[in-house]
């Protein structure tokens, strides 16, 4: 089995860790999970009792105060053990716009109780049915009425938010057409789900080919406190920036991890399956694939370091950030074809768990951001070619 990691990691402990707890949850607990479209609501709790999804949270607040790079580690290892962290890793980072951008009060009262897992803060509240990707046309409302905004729109693909308490919202307060940059306008929320549901804000799962908990959601006149606004209005988009370049930095480690387990899979099975009186990773049609998908796995790996070596010194990483999701996500995906045809028939059994991480890994070319999406941004930021769109 190829070593899941260099020698001299300074993670090599939370690693340890990580691994230590996901043998808790092996296979046929997210098999079981999956055949019913349940929520890993164990493996959350154990996740927050062993303080890895306060990662991020300064120590002041009841976090663990540790870098990116050890929250990229720490979701690396839960994927290269075979499960999944999009459960619950966005409570990791969405929490960051209110560390930079919230008040001192708006800290202190909700980032201890995040840390502490009495709070879930899961859900992120930006994509609509009819701006997609293009955040800038969303269309749902915050008009700003006395001490509250009263909140009309929709969103769609907003993950977990049936598992959560708080929501990050962002929502128009200022009309399009009255502003001077497309970036003005969008203002950021965090609404309390557990006072709005059921009554102005209606959730309704959408069943997709992977065990996501993603849901569409209704809001109809939400009343939310002009307190719980984050920073000032109409700033919004610049505050969620920051946070989506964490966001594409630890979901690129959770796709290293993937691409990790497909490999280990493949390489296990290729060594253990006999035909023709030979084991089938005797064959180089067998091999190079498995070779091929481990040497685009670690260059994206190296990106990923990168990416978050650059994130933690600070200044635009827009690029970087960029570049790791997409090489991250191309190796995951690559991989996974790779332990699927390895495996033939067998690849597709559930009880192998390589057709659950195959569709699971998917997603990754499409979200959080596409990768043809981010191929535009390199087009133009990077390279100086003219806008596509």
């Amino acid at each position: 089995m190829p070593k899941r990691q260099p020698e001299h990691d300074e993670f090599a402990d939370i690693r340890a860790g990580v691994r230590a707890l996901c043998a808790k949850f092996p296979g046929e607990y997210w098999r079981a999970l999956d055949r019913e479209r349940a929520y890993p609501t164990d493996f959350v709790k154990a996740l927050t009792e062993a303080g890895y999804l306060a990662a991020l949270i300064p120590e002041d607040f009841g976090g663990s105060g540790l870098s990116i790079s050890a929250a990229a580690a720490i979701l690396e290892e839960v994927h290269a053990s075979g499960g999944n962290g999009a459960a619950c890793h966005a409570q990791m980072y969405i929490m960051g716009t209110i560390l930079r951008h919230g008040s001192d009060a708006q800290k202190q009262r909700y980032l201890p109780k995040i840390a502490s897992g009495d709070l879930r803060l899961q859900a992120f509240g930006v994509t609509e049915p009819t701006s997609g990707t293009d955040t800038l046309s969303l269309r749902t409302t915050a008009r700003h009425e006395g001490d509250h905004y009263v909140i009309n729109g929709q969103k769609i693909w907003t993950s977990r938010a049936e598992h959560s308490d708080l929501m990050l919202l962002l929502a128009r307060t200022t009309p399009r057409e009255q502003v001077n940059k497309r970036t003005d306008g969008l203002s950021v929320f965090l609404v309390d789900m557990r006072l709005a549901q059921g009554t102005s804000m209606t959730i309704t799962p959408i069943r997709t080919m992977m065990n996501h908990a993603t849901t569409q959601i209704f809001f109809d006149d939400l009343r939310v406190p002009a307190e719980n606004m984050i920073g000032e209005e109409g700033k919004g988009f610049r505050y969620i920036l920051s946070g989506m370049n964490a966001e594409r930095i630890l979901i690129a480690a959770e796709c290293i991890g993937d691409a990790k387990w497909f490999i280990d899979k493949a390489t296990r099975y290729a060594k253990e399956r006999v035909l023709f009186e030979r084991p089938i990773g005797q064959n180089q049609g067998v091999q190079f694939p498995i070779a091929r998908a481990y040497a685009q796995m670690r260059a994206a790996e190296l990106m990923v370091r990168e990416a978050a070596r650059k994130y933690e010194a600070g200044g635009d990483i827009g690029p970087e950030a960029n570049m790791a999701k997409l090489l991250a996500a191309d190796a995951s995906w690559f991989a996974a074809d790779m332990c699927v045809q390895t495996h033939g028939g067998f690849g597709f059994a559930e009880e192998y768990d390589v057709e659950r991480k195959f569709r699971e890994t998917r997603l990754y070319q499409v979200a959080p951001i596409s990768s043809n999406m981010i191929l535009s941004y390199l087009a133009e930021h990077v390279l100086g070619l003219p806008r596509s769109y």
